[in-house]
């Protein structure tokens, strides 16, 4: 049958669609905007956590690739756009001692200051679990934020001995790593041993003289022989380098720890190093000393009295209230106090003297002192104009009077000061609080009575803060008083200043 057509294969078949087919598509449809009204409302119920999310993670995100680029780039990049902003840097003292053809001769003997150098743990309880070699100080003091008060505890020494607590030792780090640099990025002796390495010095000719600076300067050679140590080193450095002797250079406090040791070396044992009189003479070359504390410094009265020295009242100033607080469940300025009272070498730093150095009540050396002609003449007597621009007053500021109650006591002349006497004040009732976090230092002995006596003193002298002190903290200068002194020698060949106390004051010593 020629009329009918057949159906080709490739064509579809148009079939209605049946009435289940119908309910699936309707089924699918609400599905869908179902999904896109539950969509819309989940984009309007964003909430700040979600933000605060999003927001730490892009900071993570960028801190991780900015670090990749840091540690990814050549270590020059940073001098290379330096010098392209500011134009060529002058060449480092060391590079240009060696165009000048210098070469290392003589060994360098590096002693350091207070706090500057690293101490780590050996032994300690069991808050300090893990911490074995690890620094307490210097480094990232990270243990300060972890654990605090397990840090203060083994970074304390015994009050009554100056020496370690039981079940605990902490001892200085060695090598030129144990102050080259402070905190990473803040260098004590990095700089000066890089440009010394320009020159030829390393390792063998330069020796870093670590010792533990909370020890007394006798101390450190009664628990570690640190002094037996840098007489060995110097000897074998001379030695070792053709006989040349050895150079010296110590910073802050151990420029007068390092003045311990040369009377110490020469001195007969077992109090010295039975060195004979001529030992400083045939092993040292030169003593150059940077910063040295010869005669004291006022600084040390304030962070002995109150664990507030500049550097504390630096960061009161920049967050006012935040040391006063209770951080980390401590009461922190108390435990500061608490701790650094216990380290020894502070007190090698107490004014010495006396009222013959540093002036007494109506005298000073800074009296009409003139330091340059370009600068204003700095005196005792300073004008300040008043209100209406043609009056003057004289402020008389009396820099004898290291401590003063009250701006007008710092002002005013002695005969004006009505001073009661403290020394034989009677130690009050006591002001400590019955709290179970409290705190206990020597100023709880003193009581209200003792505090008294001390404010209506008054004005206090260099000579006058020693007994202060004695009062205040009889404990902490019971140590003190065996290690150091801090008078005037009458006569220098009397025996008594052969002993071992008076050897870093300068005043005291031959």
């Amino acid at each position: 049958m020629s009329f009918l057509r057949r159906r080709k294969p490739s064509e579809k078949q148009h079939v209605a669609p049946s009435s289940e087919q119908k309910l699936e598509e309707e089924e699918k449809e609400h599905h869908s905007r179902k999904n896109e009204a539950k969509n819309k409302e989940a984009k309007k119920k964003w909430s700040c956590v979600d933000n605060c999310c999003w927001f730490v993670g892009f900071i993570c995100s960028l801190w991780w690739i900015l670090t990749f680029l840091y540690n990814a780039m050549p270590a020059s990049f940073p001098q290379y756009v330096t010098e392209a902003i500011t134009g060529p840097l002058p060449d480092p003292p060391g590079v240009k001692l060696q165009k000048e053809g210098l070469k290392a001769k003589h060994p360098v003997v590096f002693v350091p200051g207070i706090v500057t150098g690293g101490l780590e743990l050996w032994e300690g309880h069991q808050c300090a679990e893990g911490l074995f070699r690890k620094r307490l100080w210097g480094g990232t003091f990270g243990e300060v934020y972890k654990r605090p008060l397990c840090w203060v505890e083994h970074m304390s020494l015994d009050n009554e001995t100056g020496l370690d607590p039981a079940g605990i030792r902490v001892r200085p780090v060695h090598g030129l790593v144990a102050a080259d640099y402070f905190v990473p990025g803040y260098f004590v002796w990095a700089v000066l041993i890089a440009n010394l390495a320009r020159i030829g010095y390393e390792e063998k000719t330069m020796y870093m003289a670590a010792y533990d600076w909370r020890l007394s300067f006798q101390n450190n050679e009664v628990r570690d022989q640190t002094l037996s140590r840098i007489k060995s080193n110097i000897e074998l450095m001379v030695a070792t380098n053709g006989g040349k002797k050895a150079v010296v250079i110590p910073h802050s406090m151990g420029v007068i720890y390092f003045l311990h040791f040369m009377k110490w070396v020469e001195a007969p044992a077992p109090m010295g190093g039975g060195g004979g009189p001529d030992w400083c003479a045939k092993h040292i070359k030169a003593v150059m000393n940077i910063g040295g504390p010869f005669l004291g410094v006022p600084k040390a009265v304030a962070g002995l009295f109150s664990a507030e020295a500049r550097d504390i009242a630096m960061a009161k100033a920049i967050a006012p209230g935040a040391l006063d607080k209770d951080i980390f469940h401590i009461q922190t300025l108390q435990y500061l106090m608490k701790m650094t009272r216990t380290w020894d070498s502070t007190m090698s730093m107490i004014p010495k003297g006396g009222d013959t150095i540093w002036g007494s009540l109506d005298w000073s050396p800074e009296e009409g002192y003139i330091p340059s002609k370009k600068r204003k003449q700095r005196s005792n007597s300073t004008e300040v104009s008043g209100d209406s621009g043609t009056e003057s007053k004289s402020r008389n500021v009396k820099y004898g009077r290291m401590i003063s109650f009250g701006k007008d006591v710092a002002e005013a002349p002695s005969s004006e000061i009505k001073r009661i006497d403290f020394r034989d004040a009677i130690k009050g009732k006591n002001v400590a609080n019955n709290t179970c976090r409290d705190v206990w230092t020597e100023y709880h002995d003193m009581g209200f009575g003792g505090i008294k006596a001390v404010a209506e003193y008054k004005a206090y002298t260099a000579g006058e803060i020693v007994d202060l002190l004695h009062f205040v903290a009889p404990k902490m200068m019971a140590r003190g008083d065996k290690h150091f002194s801090y008078g005037i020698a009458d006569d220098l060949d009397d025996p008594k200043y052969n002993h071992y106390k008076y050897w870093s004051n300068p005043l005291e010593t031959k």
